[in-house]
This record gives C-alpha cells, sequence and structure tokens, in this order.
C-alpha cells in the first residue's frame, strides 16, 4: 500500500462555480480524490490521509499561509508517508513552490504541489490530469524534493523542479520552468527525463518555519521611488528586466534611479538585494553600476526563489556573512 498524505488548501482546484463566481468549497478538494479512484486502475493501492488546514484562493495568500500549511505538514510522522501532495492554486503558485522547495529541502520523499486551471467540474479542467500525475510520481518512487506537475493545454505533462517554476504567462495559464527546462515528461503513465537532476547540497541549517518581512519592487518606465517606504522591511529585493538590468539613469530625476534608492536603503539600513540575472563575464553598465553601490545580485535564481530564499534567511540568521552564504548556496536545486 502507498501511503500519501494529502493536504488541500483551497485554489481553483479545491473551487465550485456559482451564479458565475468561482469561490473555494470546504468539500471541493475531496472531490479530487472521487474522481481519481474513479479512473485510476491502481487506486485501491493508495490510501490518502487528507489534512485541510486553510482554504483559500491563492491571490489571497501571505508567507503566513506557508507557515500554517508547513505547521500542518510537520505535525505528521512523515516517515509513515511515501509522499505529499498539496493542493494550491494557480496565482501564487511559484511562490509557494520556491518556499516549500527552499524550506523542505531535505526533505526524504517527494512533496507536489498540484492545482488545476479551471474548477474540476469543468470537463476542460486540468487538475485531475496533473494529480494523477503527482500519484503516479510517489507510486514509482521517483525522486524526493518538491516538485509541480503541471500540463499546459494541448501540450505534454511536464514535471517541475519546485525551485525553478516561474509564474504564470501573462494571459495565459500556461507554466514553464526557468529557461524553459522541465525536468520530466509524463505520459501514458510514464516519466521520461528531459534534464538532468542535480543532486542537492548536503543541507547545512535545519530552517525555521518563519518567514522574514521582504519589500519585493518590480521596475517599469518611470518608476518612482519616492512612492515607496522602508518602514517594517528586513529587506528588499528588487526584480531586474531579463537582461539583469534596472534603470540608474538620474537623467528624469533622483527618483527614479535605482542607484538613489540604494542610498536610502543604506541609509535605513536595509539590505537591496537584485535579482533575477544570469552571471556571465559582461554584464550591462547599469548592473555594473547599482552592484558598485552596494546592491547584492542573488545569481542565477528565479525572482519567486530569491524571494522565498530571503524570507527564510532574514528569519533564520543574524548576521550577513551567513545570509549571503545561504544565498550563493544552491540549497533545492533552483541554479540551473
Amino acid at each position: 500500500m502507498t501511503n500519501i498524505l494529502l493536504v488541500f488548501t483551497g485554489g481553483t482546484i479545491g473551487s465550485q462555480v456559482e451564479n458565475g463566481t468561482i469561490d473555494t468549497r470546504a468539500t471541493a478538494g475531496f472531490k479530487l480524490i472521487q474522481l481519481f479512484q474513479q479512473c485510476h486502475p491502481a487506486q485501491a493501492r493508495v490510501r490518502f490521509k487528507t489534512l485541510q488546514p486553510i482554504q483559500i484562493l491563492s491571490e489571497n495568500l501571505h508567507p503566513t499561509f506557508w507557515q500554517q500549511v508547513i505547521a500542518a505538514i510537520e505535525t505528521e510522522e512523515l516517515a509513515d508517508f511515501d509522499g505529499i501532495i498539496v493542493t494550491h492554486g494557480t496565482d501564487t503558485l511559484a511562490f509557494t513552490a520556491a518556499a516549500f522547495g527552499v524550506y523542505f529541502n531535505h526533505l526524504k520523499i517527494p512533496l507536489l504541489l498540484v492545482s488545476s486551471n479551471l474548477p474540476l467540474d469543468n470537463p476542460e479542467a486540468n487538475g485531475l490530469k496533473n494529480f494523477i500525475c503527482a500519484v503516479d510520481y510517489i507510486l514509482q518512487k521517483q525522486e524526493a524534493g518538491v516538485f509541480v506537475p503541471y500540463q499546459n493545454p494541448e501540450q505534454t505533462m511536464h514535471v517541475h523542479i519546485g525551485t525553478r517554476l516561474s509564474s504564470c504567462l501573462p494571459l495565459s495559464g500556461d507554466f514553464i520552468s526557468v529557461q524553459s527546462r522541465a525536468y520530466l515528461s509524463y505520459a501514458d503513465g510514464k516519466f521520461r527525463q528531459l534534464h538532468p537532476l542535480p543532486p542537492p547540497e548536503a543541507p547545512t541549517h535545519t530552517l525555521k518555519n518563519q518567514f522574514a518581512r521582504i519589500l519585493l519592487l518590480r521596475p517599469y518606465p518611470g518608476m518612482n521611488y519616492a512612492d515607496y517606504h522602508l518602514h517594517g522591511v528586513d529587506a528588499v529585493l528588487h526584480d531586474l528586466y531579463h537582461s539583469g538590468t534596472a534603470c540608474v539613469s538620474r537623467q528624469w530625476g533622483p527618483q527614479h534611479s535605482l542607484i538613489d534608492f540604494s542610498q536610502r536603503c543604506r541609509e535605513a539600513n536595509i539590505p537591496l538585494y537584485l535579482a533575477p540575472s544570469l552571471q556571465s563575464d559582461a554584464a550591462y553598465s547599469s548592473t555594473r553600476d547599482i552592484l558598485s553601490h552596494g546592491a547584492k545580485m542573488i545569481w542565477n535564481t528565479s525572482l519567486e526563489t530569491a524571494y522565498a530564499k530571503l524570507a527564510l534567511a532574514f528569519a533564520h540568521f543574524n548576521d550577513s556573512q551567513t545570509i549571503d552564504t545561504f544565498l550563493e548556496q544552491d540549497v533545492a536545486r533552483e541554479k540551473p
């Protein structure tokens, strides 16, 4: 018998449509088990233990959500299970996959996050297919770690490393891994490796189930840093354009320059980090300028995972050297 810990948290996969409105229902998640038992040939060999620590649409997610779900999982004796499945909404799926991937970097069994593009009553929903892939991953004793199975419409099912999943593409329901390098494909009950799974680094720290207060800023033309305050912030994470750049010019006024904002951060004793960017021998002058003024780059890491690592690091470590070492490490296979 294969024992699976199944954690319902809401999202579209745990929702129903009523009067044209999609919202979570306490019983909707259990429909997933019923559908699975109706169609999977090995359903008699699978035993689920279900938890329902929280039910929300994932756009309403706060890091406290991560703490509650982690606490619920860690209350269980995980040695009794062959794997864990957590249902989740799609809007913040990549952030949770990153947070769980980093936090559970020492996990000895697979944890898979399962979502659906539409409520399960919709015949075009992919939630059941994603769930079946997750169950088969556990049944077939695939690698431990945090993963996300997801089938984009009219495409092959892919299994993504949790810390390498990018947020859903705009105006679509499609997910890809960073650099479009998914770990596995899945079809007809069989997995095929697309890209090698690097061995995890030996964990050097047992992380606390706590998340610090990270201010995440995204660049856009005309961004005015005067609009942002630093009260109650442990660190700032600044997103970058795809070339690893952001505006450093004072041509339009100092309030639009990231260099001037970095000075504000230093005066407030708030560390400023940048991501994502690939490390290489050549870099744009704007990137070199901001790094020379004290900002720190989290190299070769997605924005979502950089956010998760910062939130965990600043809640766990007290000195900047330990934090920077942690950020540089490939903690959970996050660096391509």
